[in-house]
């Protein structure tokens, strides 16, 4: 597996070991697009730390995922310095959360901080890519949210950037970089448990929580289209699982079938895919109803030629309580473990990579291909459309 090899023996070298730090599959959980800004409730809290490192910063709180990704880089050994929001309501609530951290007066001051050298951002998601170009450009690392970039000419721009500055960009996937169950699997995959990876399933339903949701959540042009958006953590898992480092998108399609009083809104989407590793299916929607416990009952099932993994992210519904659940199936038995105790290695990983110029975290070609694929299956899904 392409993805899950990279930089293995650099960063064994080069990097602090620790537990988290030798595990090389990251992990998964999701909120959704426009959830106010709240700590999402599928964070498990751990309670190692590495010393401080890097010295970082955030610009942008327009989505409660800004609050896993700082726990993530604190995790790894990251200061958070300063924040920045536009939106005093939010930077309050930020405030409150991190009191040690600076309130900058304006994206600038924090741009201009030559001693911060890593920025994250959860801002509304087109105004990401050029955030992040900003970032960049004046010289710092930058991390951002799904979806990272929402059209294929903000890719184009993001990419020449990031050839010409040589600065990370990531896009932190949490389905895959913050779920146990996910880190669980990739190492089992890696070690040969199903054999050879056939295809990955991803399923990702949503919890739409209408009432809380801003404006812009229901604007096409601002979130991107629902297979950009919530869809962009399944292509992830797709080219991670499989090894595929190139991939087309065989069918796509979107729809807003129930939402009628939100015409910029799509509310399901699906697509199919074929990469140089393996198939993936992919779907996504925001039905998840009210009787579940959880935003969502998101899931993966990676086939592979000996055997399947199923990871029920969030819930084992009817079953055991909490998420990170993995049922592995081979020719041997049908077993079930219990993933909760698994670290998350994205952070010290993403540490590690700022200061060292690697890549152990996410590889650029993989962060960029996952977001390409999401784009041009967005782009071209054809349109449903039922009558009531």
């Amino acid at each position: 597996m392409t993805e899950i090899h990279a930089n293995r023996r650099r960063f064994l070298k080069e990097s602090i070991s620790t537990a988290a730090g030798l595990v090389l599959a990251p992990a998964v959980p999701s909120l959704s697009a426009g959830t106010p800004i709240s700590t999402p409730s599928f964070y498990i809290h751990d309670t190692t730390k590495r010393a401080n490192r890097i010295r970082f910063s955030v610009i942008g709180l327009n989505h409660g995922h800004i609050y896993g990704q700082v726990e993530a880089v604190v995790r790894g050994g990251g200061e958070l310095v300063a924040f920045y929001a536009k939106e005093p309501e939010l930077a309050a609530e930020f405030a409150k959360r991190h009191p040690n951290a600076k309130k900058a007066r304006s994206e600038d001051e924090i741009l201009q901080d030559s001693t911060i050298q890593l920025v994250l951002s959860a801002a509304i998601p087109d105004e990401r890519a050029p955030l992040g170009i900003r970032v960049m450009k004046a010289g710092k690392d930058y991390m951002v949210d799904k979806p990272g970039i929402t059209s294929l000419s903000q890719l184009a721009e993001v990419r020449r950037v990031q050839k010409e500055t040589k600065r990370i960009y990531s896009i932190m996937y949490s389905e895959r970089l913050e779920n146990r169950a996910t880190v669980k699997a990739a190492q089992m995959v890696k070690d040969g448990a199903i054999g050879q990876v056939i295809q990955t399933i991803g399923l990702g339903p949503h919890r739409l929580n209408l009432k809380s949701r801003p404006e812009w959540f229901f604007d096409k042009k601002r979130f991107g289209g629902i297979i950009c958006d919530i869809g962009s953590h399944q292509f992830d898992q797709f080219l991670y699982f499989t090894g595929s480092t190139q991939a087309d998108v065989v069918a796509s399609q979107v729809g807003n079938v129930h939402f009628p009083q939100y015409p910029g809104f799509e509310d399901f989407g699906d697509a199919m895919l074929r990469g140089n590793g393996g198939m993936g299916y992919i779907r996504v929607d925001w039905f998840t109803p009210d009787g579940l416990k959880t935003w969502g009952d998101g899931r993966l099932t990676v086939l592979g030629t000996d055997g399947y993994i199923e990871i029920r992210k969030n819930i084992d519904i009817g079953g055991r309580s909490g998420g990170n659940h993995l049922f592995l199936t081979d020719h041997k038995e049908t077993r079930y473990i219990d993933c909760t105790n698994e670290p998350l290695p994205y952070g010290t990983q993403l540490v590690d990579d700022v200061l060292n110029r690697t890549e152990t975290a996410m590889s650029q070609t993989h962060c960029f291909l996952a977001t390409e694929l999401a784009l041009k299956a967005q782009k071209q899904a054809q349109l449903v459309s039922y009558k009531k």
